[in-house]
């Protein structure tokens, strides 16, 4: 019999909080996004919310520094299952979240705002490191409030590793030239943002990853820089220039300490240069690998990605065209006040 949840996402407006809100809503779950307020003037969150909406979302309007909201929307709406995917400038921000659901004792799974390394067996160079002492601390105020958990490592995103970029997703993949980070022959994993979000509500509901590192390693996905290159070289027909960004450079962005461009940077460095993808071993006392918990997953592969990301460029330069000056009004969005 399948199971349904009744599922806040928070953070639903960004790359990988609408990939699980709308996989919860595409599980039959009963879905509530948290947004801060009922207006914005982004139209790719307005777009988002919208979407979410028509699936069969409910948007819930309020704040997550908010304690006493909180606990009455998570007791009102019967929330058991709660996922974060706030930036990484609200990361102890869910440390009011934890406190609420603490309160309660009502919530069955608790999945927090992770989706990329272990942060307690990597160790990147500040400032990445500084980010991952701040997730450490939301872990270590779960646990001690004995909220279940399961944390989601999804390694890579299925984009172009931009290293002075915020987000891989933010920018397609180069036409003009590669930046390949040392030799460029340690291997990642790239996991695209639909099998993050479907998966993640899946391991929501499974005991077999209650308490534990949920970890994403598809080999079908798993491709050095310099192999990455060429496979986008086949989607575009032609062969780029390859330039090298050595580790100093690496390490002399991160140590510029402009945020979250060095971060980026930091982060690149312990995935390219130390490969702490490759290093990590599995514990089965406490790590779960998706590809053997759900053998009969296909992941969709880097080449159907950067199908995809073909399809956008073409897209971008019509709009450049066609719409070389838009403008942004504010969008209402229709909610739920808590």
């Amino acid at each position: 019999m399948a199971q349904f949840s009744r599922t806040l996402v928070i953070g639903a407006t960004g790359f990988i909080g609408r990939y699980v809100a709308e996989a919860s809503v595409a599980a039959g779950d009963t879905t509530y996004v948290l947004v801060r307020s009922p207006f914005t003037k982004c139209l790719s969150k307005a777009m988002t919310i919208r979407s979410l909406q028509d699936r069969g979302a409910t948007v819930v309007v309020g704040s997550i520094n908010d304690g006493e909201f909180l606990v009455k929307t998570l007791r009102e709406l019967k929330i058991d299952t709660v996922v974060s995917a706030v930036g990484g400038g609200g990361i102890l921000d869910q440390l009011v979240l934890v406190d609420s659901m603490k309160i309660l004792g009502t919530v069955k799974r608790f999945l927090p705002s992770e989706f990329g390394h272990d942060v307690d067996r990597a160790n990147p160079v500040e400032p990445g490191l500084g980010m991952y002492k701040e997730k450490r601390r939301v872990r270590r105020a779960v646990e001690a409030a004995g909220i279940p958990f399961t944390y989601v490592c999804c390694n890579s995103i299925a984009a172009w590793p931009y290293y002075d970029n915020t987000h891989p997703a933010d920018v397609l993949p180069p036409l003009d030239r590669f930046q390949i980070y040392g030799d460029g022959n340690v291997k990642a994993y790239f996991v695209d943002g639909t099998d993050i979000g479907k998966l993640t509500i899946r391991a929501a509901k499974d005991p077999r990853a209650l308490n534990k590192c949920l970890h994403f390693r598809p080999p079908t996905n798993y491709f050095t820089i310099n192999e990455l290159a060429s496979l986008w070289e086949e989607k575009i027909g032609r062969i780029l220039p390859r330039i090298t960004v050595t580790e100093e450079d690496l390490l002399a962005a991160a140590q510029e300490n402009v945020i979250p461009e060095s971060i980026v940077a930091a982060l690149t460095h312990d995935i390219f240069i130390k490969g702490c993808q490759t290093s990590l071993s599995m514990d089965e006392t406490r790590d779960a690998e998706v590809s053997l918990l759900y053998p009969d997953v296909s992941f969709r592969t880097l080449a159907e990605c950067f199908d995809d990301y073909l399809v956008k460029h073409r897209d971008e330069s019509v709009d450049m065209i066609s719409n070389p000056n838009s403008i942004i009004e504010p969008f209402a969005i229709t909610a739920t006040c808590g």
